[in-house]
């Protein structure tokens, strides 16, 4: 049974969703990056909690196809992930999930109160989660 734990990596906050073996990914919140060990802690208690057996994490790739200083500290974080938490960590083009995620909310998602709550960011996780979902059940007909 697969458990997917979806992330928005950002250094204010880590974006984050989930999604069972139905294949339909859902923002579950926000956590402060600002504070490493704060982070871990709360990114454990979701992987036991969920039973996650496998994270989906988001790749910023800029507009023209290169990678930029983002992309290394996403490659640090993941790197972490997998010797933290023994599990497999898959990358995916993030280009436009925050623009997304935003007109996914409307306008509110303008306002510092929402953008502080952490909506965007898990909306661009669910967004993230989402499209591996999708590109995983295309590349394997008999689902996830």
């Amino acid at each position: 049974m697969e458990h997917y734990l979806g992330i928005d990596y950002g250094t204010k906050r880590i974006g984050l969703a989930y999604a069972d073996e139905l294949g339909v990914a859902l923002p579950i919140g926000a956590i402060p990056g600002v504070e490493r060990e704060g982070c871990w802690e709360a990114l454990a208690m979701h992987v036991e909690q969920r039973r996650i057996n496998r994270i989906v994490l988001g790749y910023p790739i800029h507009m023209d196809g290169k990678l930029g200083t983002r992309a290394k500290e996403v490659d640090e974080f993941a790197k972490e992930l997998t010797e933290r938490f023994g599990l497999l960590v898959s990358r995916v083009d993030e280009r436009l999930t925050s623009v997304a995620a935003e007109e996914s909310i409307g306008k509110k998602a303008k306002t510092n109160k929402v953008r502080q709550s952490g909506k965007i960011d898990a909306t661009a996780a669910c967004l993230i989660l989402q499209d591996f979902l999708a590109l995983s059940t295309k590349s394997d007909p008999g689902g996830v």
